[in-house]
């Protein structure tokens, strides 16, 4: 625990843990399966990140978001952790390079999607070298009782077998009793250490408007978080499209994010929404998972939500 402590002082200048992280950092270094279920804000990704450093071998880390692996590889290279992600974003070259630092050893945490995960070229790969544990971010994914349920997640069930005596680590900020129970099953977790932290958020105010002259309930809020980070969420893709245009004709600054963008225009605005280059994202709810932005003020749900996990 002492290396521990170091490890998380020198990379990421913290001097203690946020609650519960000392226990889930604890079942990574003692090699038993857990699933951690922690508030947005909570620490959840250092819960696997700093464990990484101080064990033999590679993390691979299942993330179900393009946007969130630039974003937690890019903050882990700032403070001088080794790590990469493999998606279809990089290049052939790109790949390579990847692939041949990860046989080199250089490599501490690898982030991938979980369908390359499952892909039987790709653990054959992983086999070749030394895996230090699994994490399965966003975990809820797997259930479908979750509020974003992948199909492509209830793969990952082959992990166990595929990887005998290689612990696996499920973390998600949204798991009911019925969710943690389907993911252990879902993953074939062996008799895992379940670590729930509080909900409460006091510095959170949650409010809900009958619906009238949208455009203009947006632009009220907006007018009272002047120059300040915001996320304007919307069901539909169209939906973005058009309040973006909407919002950007009368000179607010803002970007759309959704999957029916490429990937270097998403890419693009999301390192625009995460430099301050851009006040706002009009985004549907794939956007904002994970995302590490300390000076977010607002989020409009410019659409009910389907459920109240959403």
């Amino acid at each position: 625990m002492e290396k521990l402590r170091n490890v998380l002082k020198k990379y990421w200048g913290y001097d203690s843990f946020l609650p519960l992280q000392k226990e889930a950092m604890g079942c990574v270094l003692n090699n038993r399966d857990s699933v951690v279920v922690l508030p947005t804000g909570g620490g959840k990704s250092l819960c696997f990140q700093a464990p990484a450093m101080c064990v033999l071998g590679m993390a691979v880390v299942v993330s179900p978001l393009i946007s969130l692996m630039k974003d937690q590889v890019d903050a882990l290279k700032d403070c001088g952790v080794p790590s990469a992600f493999i998606n279809s974003s990089l290049l052939p070259d790109e790949k390579r390079v990847i692939a041949a630092d990860i046989r080199q050893g250089k490599i501490k945490l690898l982030y991938v999607a979980p369908e390359r995960l499952v892909l039987d070229n790709f653990i054959a790969f992983l086999k070749q070298t030394k895996v230090s544990f699994i994490a399965v971010d966003e975990a809820h994914c797997i259930s479908a009782w979750g509020h974003d349920f992948r199909p492509e997640y209830r793969e990952l069930r082959i992990l166990k077998k595929a990887f005998p005596g290689i612990s696996i680590h499920a973390y998600t900020a949204t798991a009911t009793e019925h969710v943690r129970k389907d993911i252990s099953q879902e993953l074939s977790l062996t008799d895992p250490e379940v670590l729930v932290g509080s909900f409460d958020r006091s510095n959170l105010i949650y409010r809900a408007i009958p619906r009238s002259n949208r455009l203009n309930q947006i632009r009220s809020i907006l007018d009272c978080h002047e120059s300040e980070s915001g996320i304007i969420y919307c069901i539909r893709r169209a939906d973005v499209d058009d309040l973006c245009a909407a919002l950007t004709e009368k000179g607010y600054k803002v970007l759309p994010y959704h999957a029916g963008m490429s990937d270097s225009d998403r890419k693009k605005n999301q390192e625009a929404f995460i430099k301050d280059e851009v006040d706002t994202i009009v985004a549907t709810v794939a956007f904002g998972m994970g995302i590490d932005k300390s000076n977010v003020r607002y989020v409009i749900h410019a659409g009910m939500p389907k459920s109240l996990e959403h």
